[in-house]
């Protein structure tokens, strides 16, 4: 099959940058539908004369949409899969098929289960095999793709240590099926499966290098901030082992198909001004001054024409006139998203402000996907919020009752037992200690897990000094799957949300606008609360509310991002933190920690006083620290 260009609705643009055909989609649902399109047009031209179908298929968060879609062709389409081979791509070893965390349980329950493929036609690295027999089962899947005729399609995801399929850097071109000890980065992007580090296997079976880059087609999927940087090396960078999917370069019918959070380090996106020239609207405009006051390591108001010019910027300066016309219109724009007054600011003129002075006390939303985000990320804001009168209301969309452990849980129901003894409490201490790696929490464990965390969220609101009253928790029903893996948005879900912003109504919304959560929560909770505006928008109190949008503890908007800047003094920075510390199920060792070893807090606090060093740097008042916001307009 020829090289599909995804034009539109995709966007591709060859630099002299990139080494790697790509396309950039708004979203990676329209993107996997597009793929799963091609798949099964591969298949029927296939069917129509007669022929198998070999297909190298991935697991991981990346291609679910895409089996999502491939299933809904068969049932609503009739795509039929009986003239599929599958060969998928790795598998932890060791590891039961029957583990949810095997890529044999993944397959099945996103895929196998739901079409009408043949089982013998199903191949999947055997991770249950005796060490003894590794070797030869690794040189029997490679002859049998061999034998098949070789791959048709090969699916892809890619990790952040730039592994294709379990290929860990170091792994050589030539590379074939094989067992292969996994990189540290990769087992902990795999600690949230697992619930921690410590339960993911330290070795898998791959297929190799050499194996992947033989198939006739490749299109490798990526999705998130997470992703940025090692697309950016991958598409741009030399071939190296160090990152094994840039051999994918060698390859003369490969496209990656990405998100535009997974382009957003790529030079034609990041610093367009480098690849061609700009049509400059507002948005670009400041976005390249930052970024070159960034560069030259210098204030917004000493650039010179010279920096511009040097910088690929000529014709930004044609259109503004000098540097120093540009440099005091991009500087009074960044000084102007500073305020002290997130709900506006009372008998105040307000044109040059982030947010208006009218209403002088608005009613509030706080949307928090977990019940903690809220003051991981807007501590300070939520505590300004309610010391300048505003009518303000914190919503716990999850119970995040997932992220509390085993042992945090059994802490709480012994303390309990010893207060009043119960059939119910003696019920999850046995559920516990009978617990198996693969089992999931009891529904009376979950409810424990989330009264804890409940618990935790009052208590931190309390000392910022809202009442309980003020405090809704919605348990949206997608999160309540007792596993990292949820279920799909529901019509329940979105009602949940509709109906507390109708109750409310609000004329400000906080919500985390944060896409790099490990397991995808905050984008869950993100699509649940735009598609509530969708069906609140044309209400006369939705078209007064403003929504701003917050990060996580993952990282930080960029300078050039920011809409609103709040600033903390040292004193709101230790409220924020005694705040944090209330969530004591969340210290200390928490569950999803990700890639980043210190505690929320620290994390947190680091962020703040960055964006505030960042503003220092372009020129702006020294704050000990900051909380950045994004307004998102509907």
């Amino acid at each position: 099959m020829k090289n599909i260009k995804y034009n539109p609705p995709g966007k591709f643009e060859e630099t002299r940058f990139e080494k790697l055909h790509n396309v950039i989609f708004d979203n990676s649902n329209d993107a996997s539908i597009i793929v799963a399109k091609e798949i099964a047009t591969l298949i029927q031209e296939k069917a129509a004369n007669n022929l198998q179908c070999i297909l190298g298929l991935a697991t991981g968060s990346s291609p679910i949409k895409v089996y999502e879609e491939l299933v809904r062709l068969h049932k609503e389409e009739g795509l039929s899969f009986k003239n599929v081979t599958t060969f998928n791509l790795d598998e932890y070893l060791p590891i039961e098929k029957e583990n949810i965390q095997s890529y044999h349980y993944f397959m099945h329950e996103h895929l196998f289960n739901h079409i009408d493929m043949k089982p013998k036609n199903i191949n999947i690295p055997n991770g249950a095999i005796h060490p003894d027999e590794v070797y030869d089962t690794c040189i029997a899947y490679e002859k049998k793709i061999e034998t098949t005729g070789g791959l048709d399609f090969q699916l892809l995801g890619i990790g952040r240590s730039g592994h294709i399929g379990f290929n860990e850097p170091g792994s050589h071109l030539n590379s074939g099926t094989r067992n292969i000890m996994l990189d540290h980065i990769t087992r902990v992007d795999a600690a949230p499966a697992f619930l921690g580090i410590e339960n993911v296997p330290r070795t898998a079976i791959t297929m190799g290098i050499g194996t992947i880059l033989k198939a006739k087609r490749i299109v490798l999927l990526a999705w998130g901030s997470k992703k940025a940087k090692i697309i950016q090396e991958t598409i741009e960078g030399e071939i190296s082992s160090e990152v094994p999917a840039t051999y994918l370069q060698k390859h003369n019918n490969t496209t990656f198909i990405l998100d535009n959070e997974a382009a957003a380090e790529l030079t034609r996106v990041k610093t367009p001004w480098l690849v061609k020239n700009c049509k400059w609207n507002k948005n670009l405009k400041r976005k390249a001054v930052v970024w070159l006051s960034e560069r030259k390591q210098k204030s917004i108001l000493k650039l010179t024409d010279k920096d511009y010019n040097n910088n690929g910027m000529s014709s930004l300066l044609l259109q503004e006139g000098s540097a120093y016309d540009l440099n005091i219109k991009m500087f009074n724009k960044m000084q102007h998203t500073i305020t002290g007054w997130p709900g506006g600011k009372p008998n105040a003129d307000d044109s040059k402000r982030p947010e208006r002075a009218l209403p002088a006390q608005k009613r509030v939303i706080i949307f928090s996907p977990h019940p903690d985000d809220d003051v991981i990320a807007m501590g300070g804001t939520f505590d300004r919020l309610i010391e300048q009168g505003h009518d303000v209301h914190v919503v716990y969309q999850t119970s995040g009752n997932i992220a509390v452990s085993d042992a945090e849980a059994l802490k709480f129901v012994e303390v309990s037992q010893e207060l009043v003894q119960t059939t119910a409490a003696e019920k999850i201490i046995t559920d516990l200690k009978n617990k198996t790696e693969s089992s999931i929490d009891s529904k009376a464990l979950r409810a424990l897990k989330g009264a804890i965390r409940r618990s935790e969220s009052i208590a931190a609101t309390r000392y910022l000094g809202l009442n309980d009253d003020k405090v809704h928790f919605l348990n949206l029903p997608f999160y309540e799957t007792g596993r990292v893996k949820k279920n799909p948005l529901s019509e329940v879900d979105i009602e949940k949300m509709v109906t507390i912003i109708e109750t409310i109504k609000p004329h400000q919304i906080y919500a985390a606008g944060d896409l790099a959560d490990p397991h995808g929560t905050h984008e869950v909770c993100l699509n649940a609360l735009f598609q509530a505006i969708d069906k609140l928008k044309n209400t006369p109190f939705m078209k007064a509310c403003w929504v701003w949008l917050y990060n996580g503890a993952w990282h930080e908007w960029e300078s050039y991002e920011i809409d609103m800047a709040v600033p903390m003094s040292p004193d709101q920075v230790m409220k924020k933190r005694h705040a944090i510390f209330y969530h004591q199920s969340q210290k200390d060792g928490v569950m999803f920690q990700g890639d980043d070893s210190r505690e929320f807090w620290m994390r947190v606090e680091d962020r703040n006083q960055l964006t505030s060093q960042k503003y220092h740097q372009l020129g702006l008042a020294d704050y000990a620290a900051i909380e950045a916001f994004k307004r998102y307009r509907f």
